[in-house]
């Protein structure tokens, strides 16, 4: 059979144990020495490396080796024919290869790395003793060996090891390419990151690049006078930048599929991302399945115990979005409104900024109870996957912020219709607060490190009781160990450092979408600042940070739903502004005036829901009730298991003969 090309192999994950102090007896039977002998039975490439305070075990995997274990994961990919079928290593000839010449992407590569470091168990017909530091304790038949070592505390962490050839090239042509501005190198970073991280950046760059025009709009009707056409101006305004927010989300979908086709991820109508085949676990069928246990085979019951799980499911995400909704409404808006009206009647500057200084400090505290309090009921949920468990807490925090972001601007601009004060607080809100982000953002990263590292040579030279002496870092691999992880604020089982980033994006997006006729120059902040944010993103994701463990993602998810949401809110809350402003400043009468406004919010609202039947989406996603969805996936999945083997082998042999005619008719020339 004509194998494929090896790969070549870099080093991609990480493996901290302690330095030894005590050197056992039997060193056999060592931890260190067995958990090293086992990575190398399962066809792992092991180096080790020293560092100052532990010692650093890098793993790398052949393709072979990757191969034999997507086969036992089940690991479904795309054939050449065009349909995903569950990959077998002896038919690989049959597999299209990802777009950089790799046969695996970089989730698929880190799950099999996975599965071959976590299902290391002892095979043995007795248990193994094992030596750590002069403990002893008992490897059992049947046990796994990493979790094991884990709970004992041998293995400190496993991670993904940065690949310093692919990460100068993306530092190069990404992170310190300013030129480019808006332009990235979407593939590199999706066979470097992954999906979501790749789908995040590619939003960002195309939102970045759609923002030109409305910042060049909101110069124009800054600077430019109208004369007698200024009254018009603002309700021009206020319609472009809403229809120009409409085509964005839908041009947005159909990028988001087309990137989907080029990296050969598909939405599958049979088994959706993290559901697992043959008896294994079934994602959201899992509930399901027990209760079938227990209620027999029969056709009938089946049906009612997946209507029953799917509406139970929803009652609980009734109710957790329902104390959510209240604790917002009863506890958080109050306080915001009591922090707005005293900011408002408060005459010293010195009492508001040691008001602002009490405000930020219990807000923060508030939100982050709010997000454990929200991680906490989603664990009571009827999530069908992590990427769903993750949406749901996306809306529950994201009303949190909502509310902490916009009630003090909605105070001064709808009660007091201070519009000096309002446009005050949006550049205060827009230039000081993502410049500090930012600055934050990027340093606290670093600062951390070089904690960690001064911690390490503090601890080591206590240990020579010597206080002088240079300490130095040598090992890369170490350095990487000591970086942050990139994890969410709240949350870390369920979401990554990408929910800050989208959450300081959606924030920003509904604080000039809602107040655009107050200041439209919003936008040309916010433009600078997003081809700033794509940088040093990209730089902190790739020197600041450890490599992200690599996340499945089809969409941004739920924020952008939250962006549908904000663009609906800026055509309610523009229109108001131009009812008040108008009237404020004495041009028509109210009565008239509001007449025009409100026939505009209806027709910017219909063009909001139906501009979606003019720019259809590539795919669709269709609705059904769990239990059609439950027997369409078992039964796509038998038939699957019993014609993908055959097919792969006619796939393969019919490219090996079309390669023989190939290469005679060559020869007959």
């Amino acid at each position: 059979m004509n194998r494929i090309e090896e790969e070549q192999t870099a080093f991609e994950i990480g493996v901290v144990v302690p330095k030894r102090n005590v050197e056992e007896e039997n060193e056999d039977c060592n931890c260190l020495e067995v958990l090293v002998d086992e990575f190398t039975k399962v066809g792992l490439i092991v180096e080790r490396v020293q560092g100052v305070a532990d010692e650093f075990i890098k793993l790398a995997a052949p393709l072979e080796t990757l191969g034999r274990a997507a086969a036992e994961l089940k690991l479904k990919k795309r054939t050449h024919i065009g349909m995903d079928l569950q990959f077998e290593w002896e038919e690989v000839d049959a597999f299209v290869k990802q777009h950089d010449g790799s046969l695996f992407s970089w989730f698929e590569r880190f799950h099999c790395y996975n599965h071959l470091i976590y299902g290391i168990v002892n095979k043995s017909k007795s248990a193994v003793t094992l030596t750590y530091d002069g403990k002893e304790f008992c490897w059992e038949v049947g046990e796994n060996l990493v979790p094991k070592l884990e709970s004992v505390h041998f293995i400190k962490q496993v991670f993904p090891l940065h690949d310093e050839m692919k990460r100068k090239k993306l530092l190069k042509n990404w992170a310190l390419n300013w030129w480019d501005i808006t332009d990235q190198p979407i593939d590199e970073i999706y066979s470097y990151f992954g999906a979501k991280i790749a789908i995040y950046f590619a939003f960002l760059g195309m939102y970045t690049r759609w923002m030109f025009f409305p910042a060049a709009f909101a110069i124009t009707v800054q600077l430019i006078d109208f004369g007698s056409l200024q009254l018009l101006v603002l309700p021009i305004f206020f319609i472009g930048i809403i229809l120009w927010a409409v085509m964005f989300s839908q041009f947005w979908k159909r990028k988001n599929s087309a990137l989907l086709a080029r990296w050969q991820i598909s939405y599958s109508v049979g088994v959706e991302p993290g559901y697992k085949l043959l008896g294994m676990e079934w994602g959201s069928l899992q509930s399901p399945v027990k209760a079938l246990r227990k209620w027999g085979t029969d056709k009938t019951n089946e049906k009612e115990v997946y209507q029953r799980s799917e509406w139970f499911g929803h009652l609980l995400r009734f109710r957790n979005d329902a104390i959510v909704i209240m604790s917002i409404i009863f506890l958080q808006l109050p306080f915001e409104l009591a922090y707005a009206h005293l900011y408002e009647v408060i005459a010293s500057d010195v009492m508001k900024f040691g008001l602002t200084a009490v405000y930020l400090f219990a807000i923060q505290r508030f939100t982050r109870i709010g997000g454990k309090i929200s991680v906490k009921l989603i664990k009571y949920e009827n999530n069908e996957t992590a990427e769903k468990r993750a949406d749901s807490l996306v809306y529950k925090v994201f009303g949190l912020y909502f509310m902490q972001t916009y009630i003090g601007v909605f105070y001064h601009a709808l009660l007091h219709r201070n519009f000096l004060t309002l446009r005050q607080v949006l550049i205060q809100r827009l230039l000081i607060s993502e410049v500090l982000e930012n600055l934050l953002e990027n340093s606290l990263p670093y600062l951390k490190y070089s904690y960690k590292k001064y911690r390490v040579r503090k601890k080591k030279r206590r240990e020579k009781g010597s206080s002088t002496g240079k300490i130095q870092f040598s090992s890369r691999v170490e350095k990487e160990y000591l970086k942050p992880s990139y994890t969410a604020s709240i949350g870390e089982e369920l979401e990554d450092g990408l929910f800050d980033d989208c959450l300081e994006l959606a924030l920003q997006f509904g604080m000039i979408m809602m107040f655009a006729c107050a200041f439209p120059l919003a936008f040309a902040f916010a433009t600078l600042n997003n081809i700033t944010e794509i940088r040093t993103d990209a730089l902190k994701l790739l020197a600041m940070l450890k490599r992200p463990v690599p996340r499945a993602a089809t969409t941004i998810g739920a924020w952008l739903n939250i962006f549908q949401f904000l663009i609906v809110m800026s055509i309610c809350t523009n229109c108001a502004f131009l009812a008040w402003f108008y009237d404020h400043e004495g041009k028509w009468s109210i009565e008239p005036g509001l007449a025009i406004i409100l026939v505009i919010e209806h027709i910017l609202l219909l063009i909001k829901f139906g501009f979606s039947r003019f720019v259809p989406e590539v795919t669709l996603v269709s609705f059904e009730p769990a239990w059609v969805r439950a027997n369409r996936v078992k039964n796509a999945t038998q038939a699957q298991d019993v014609c993908s083997k055959q097919l792969l082998r006619t796939i393969s042999g019919g490219r090996k003969m079309f390669g023989k005619v190939k290469e005679s008719e060559k020869n007959d020339l």
